[in-house]
């Protein structure tokens, strides 16, 4: 009978046992990768988006699951005002928070900065069971202008991504403890070439008789995303005419006008049809100023009035 008894002790602690692991909690996490698609710095304005992460547990039915999401500075690096993006040495900022207002940083315990991360949770069902999903929410600010063209990216992995999981009625994610899973995702940007122009008119003022040169300047400044090569042309205004024969019109009447690259008048400056006479630069990300000077050469003088043309400025990059 000992021999008997003692089987039947162990098979009950074999079932305690068994018991005892069924009510470990398992959970799985993914994190959707953060696009910002295609982005024009030179538009001025923040840019936003935002990721999915979703959580699927088992474990004791009806337990709460409390889930600690520590997020660090991915492979870009950060600073303490922005998460990075990298493109070779090109830098771009952004930062991930954890509500719609963009407001709250999502962070972690585990770095150098103080934003730490949100306490999130979920109930299993009846059959131990549940999934979840939370929005991460991602920004990318204004005004990064000298920032290159190019995709730039920040992977999170390894210890930039600690998921931790407990059973727990409260919120307190300070306490690291729990399971442990490290869900990767990136974050990217495409930073698109591009160019803005702005322009101040060539104004020759009120002339007499036109029997010397008059002279004046104009601008053109030219905004491009650094390191992109453009060219500036100019049309040949509503005559079509040559860069050093265009006209200013009044009715029927005429003033012929040329505009040019330099202070010496020497090097005309056209639509760039013609090699030489276009203005080419490289972007900066900041406003290039170029000076237009124009030349009213000695000619017959028509009636008094005021004589104008319209020039189209076409910035190719």
């Amino acid at each position: 009978m000992i021999p008997y008894l003692r089987l039947l002790l162990l098979a009950a602690l074999a079932i305690a046992a068994g018991t005892r692991l069924s009510l470990a909690q398992n959970c799985s996490f993914t994190v959707s990768n953060v696009s910002f698609g295609v982005v024009d710095t030179l538009a001025g304005g923040q840019v936003n988006t935002t990721a999915t992460v979703n959580a699927t547990c088992t474990g004791l039915t009806l337990s709460r699951i409390l889930i600690c999401p520590n997020l660090g500075a991915g492979s870009g690096g950060a600073t303490p005002a922005a998460r990075l993006m990298v493109s070779g040495g090109s830098v771009l900022a952004y930062q991930l928070y954890s509500d719609a207002a963009r407001s709250t940083v999502w962070g972690s315990y585990l770095w150098a900065y103080a934003a730490r991360p949100p306490s999130l949770s979920l109930t299993l069902g009846v059959l131990g069971g549940g999934s979840a999903n939370y929005t991460l929410y991602a920004a990318m600010p204004g005004g990064q202008t000298t920032v290159a063209a190019g995709t730039h990216l920040s992977s999170f992995a390894g210890a930039d991504v600690e998921f931790r999981y407990r059973y727990s009625l409260g919120n307190d994610c300070s306490v690291l403890s729990g399971s442990v899973e490290r869900p990767g995702f990136n974050i990217s940007a495409t930073v698109a070439s591009n160019c803005l122009v702005s322009t101040q008119d060539v104004d020759f003022g009120t002339q007499g008789v036109l029997g010397t040169n008059v002279d004046a300047t104009g601008r053109v400044s030219v905004t491009c995303t650094p390191g992109n090569s453009y060219s500036v042309g100019l049309d040949g205004g509503a005559s079509g005419g040559p860069p050093t024969a265009r006209l200013m019109t009044k009715g029927a009447e005429t003033v012929t006008y040329g505009l040019y690259q330099d202070a010496a008048r020497s090097l005309p400056w056209g639509s760039g049809s013609v090699p030489g006479e276009a203005v080419a630069g490289t972007g900066t990300g900041t406003s290039q100023d170029i000076t237009v000077y124009g030349r009213v050469p000695p000619q017959a003088t028509p009636s008094p009035g005021t004589y104008a043309d319209t020039v189209v400025v076409t910035v190719t990059y």
